[in-house]
């Protein structure tokens, strides 16, 4: 008896070693990945991720090692661990590896192919915007914190993934309340996280002029110097404004500058008398109200003034789009506005870029790869695509950022209705207009406007947990999105802004996991 309970007990010490060590087959397909890939393809096994792994990318494709440097900046953050990024001619037999290989025309230049082995990680793209969201992908499976130094397991399996659409953004209001730098680029890695590619910057208002323009200074030195509620404003030198670019293009994301015109633009008209139709400056203005201000469109130094605007800040952004505005211009004649908005437009074109404006632009004789940006008038933006414009769907109803949640929300307003999450959620822009299809649509925008918001932490509550379902909206085919299966995998994304430290709405609507 006592030799067999010794070697019953050896033979227990060892199954229970063996259970500690052994891998424990994983299902890739029970990840909750948001946006929701096109295919997920589980292979029952995993890969150890530790510190003796190396980030391999494909020597001499350009632009590889921008996105290998950023994922071990990424694991660095998350686990302390510090991998390697290096060059190889050849396909290495573990680690991490990026590929690029213009050969799978259903990817075309956005989408990638993720392959979990037991041994190696493979990212293959077109292009590197394709391989940047696999790495958004990959992240999504590592937890956003981890102890120093502590290995982490990935599910093994295949995903193969691209976008619905090609153009995926949110726009940030910078002019009612003024956000720094660091504030933009904290926005900017929200948007990074969810595959959105487009940041729309609205820099001017009634209550504040913020991008430094060298041959009008008086712009930010009067027109920048407040806010909505009488706060001290502020305004981004070019310098400042060319890193904000510089680090959105380093994350895919594309910067948009707006200067809105010929309304919501007090904050000029106090900088410069000679705007006013009546050679007098206005008064600084603080407030919210909307459609009383508007340039003079029958002088020829307000053009003077849009073309230098247009210049200088068309030097500074090498994305192809420059918004104009164009919205709630309400004391501006008809024919006035229609005049002036095709002088800019022709201004616009003329510095090489492509008119964007809000849905009253379409009013006026469209350039050739103008962009009508439709919030609230249907008639306005179907006249658009009726001349050959292209569309942004921005419905104020359903996906504009400022709009409260419910009746009790702190922050925001409810003009537009209120948007909880599922309402945020569910529609779909190629069906929401009639007369507006996915053929004429370029892609989704959620735009945040602040006379509300004052500081990052409210952007933040406003932001989430919104901003990854418009993600989903515009990545996702509408046949793989289900609020109901959604908001599951939301729910695991709790955790996720937590350890991130982003203030988020916890909507009752969703089961969050702690």
């Amino acid at each position: 008896m006592k030799n067999k309970f010794g070697l019953t007990a050896i033979l227990a010490f060892v199954l229970l070693q063996s259970a500690c060590t052994q891998k424990t087959p994983t299902d890739l397909s029970k990840t909750a990945f948001i946006p929701n890939p096109v295919s997920i393809e589980a292979t029952g096994h995993s890969f150890e991720l530790n510190a003796s792994a190396v980030i391999y990318y494909e020597e001499g494709a350009e632009g590889l090692q921008l996105i290998a440097d950023y994922l071990s900046s990424e694991i660095n953050r998350i686990s302390g661990m510090s991998l390697k990024a290096e060059p190889t001619a050849e396909t290495p037999k573990n680690g991490i590896y990026f590929t690029l290989a213009n050969e799978d025309q259903e990817l075309a230049s956005e989408g990638y192919e993720l392959t979990i082995g037991k041994k190696l990680i493979a990212i293959k793209a077109n292009a590197v915007p394709g391989c940047f969201y696999g790495v958004q992908t990959l992240l999504q499976m590592l937890p956003a914190k981890t102890e120093a130094g502590q290995a982490l397991e990935l599910a093994s399996g295949v995903i193969r993934d691209f976008p619905e659409f090609g153009y995926r953004g949110a726009m940030l209001d910078v002019s009612r309340h003024f956000f720094n730098v660091e504030e933009v680029k904290q926005f900017i890695d929200f948007l990074a996280m969810y595959k959105m590619n487009a940041l729309h910057l609205h820099l001017s208002d009634d209550q504040g002029w913020r991008i430094e323009i060298k041959s009008w200074p008086k712009l930010t030195e009067t027109g920048g110097s407040t806010e909505v509620g009488g706060g001290e404003g502020g305004f981004y030198t070019q310098e400042q404004y060319a890193e904000l670019v510089n680090y959105a293009a380093e994350r895919q994301i594309t910067i948009i500058p707006e200067i809105d015109m010929p309304g919501h633009t007090n904050a000029a008209l106090a900088s410069y008398a000679e705007l006013n139709c009546d050679g007098k400056a206005t008064e600084l203005y603080t407030g919210t109200k909307v459609g009383f201000s508007t340039f003079c469109t029958d002088k020829e130094i307000t053009y003077q003034f849009v073309d230098d605007v247009v210049r200088e800040l068309a030097a500074l952004t090498p994305g192809p789009y420059f918004h104009i505005g164009g919205d709630e211009s309400h004391v501006t004649a008809h024919d006035d506005y229609v005049y002036f908005v095709n002088r800019v437009q022709e201004i616009v074109v003329k510095h090489g870029k492509k008119v964007i404006g809000w849905d009253e632009i379409a009013n006026a004789e469209l350039v050739e790869d103008a962009t009508v940006q439709f919030w609230a008038d249907v008639e306005n933006t179907t006249m658009g695509v009726e001349k050959g414009a292209k569309v942004i769907m921005s419905p104020a109803a359903r996906a504009y950022l400022d709009m409260q949640y419910d009746s009790t929300t702190q922050y925001g307003l409810h003009w537009a209705g209120y948007i909880e999450v599922d309402h945020g959620y569910t529609w779909n822009p190629a069906t929401l207009v009639p007369g507006i299809t996915k053929e004429n649509i370029l892609g989704i925008e959620a735009p945040l406007w602040s006379e509300t918001v004052t500081n990052i932490n409210e952007v933040e509550f406003m932001v989430f947990p919104r901003l990854p379902g418009y993600a989903e909206i515009g990545w996702t085919a509408p046949e793989k999105r289900d609020w109901e299966e959604y908001k599951t995998r939301l729910a695991k994304h709790g955790p996720r802004f937590s350890d991130l430290g982003i203030n988020f709405y916890r909507s009752a609507l969703v089961p969050w996991e702690e």
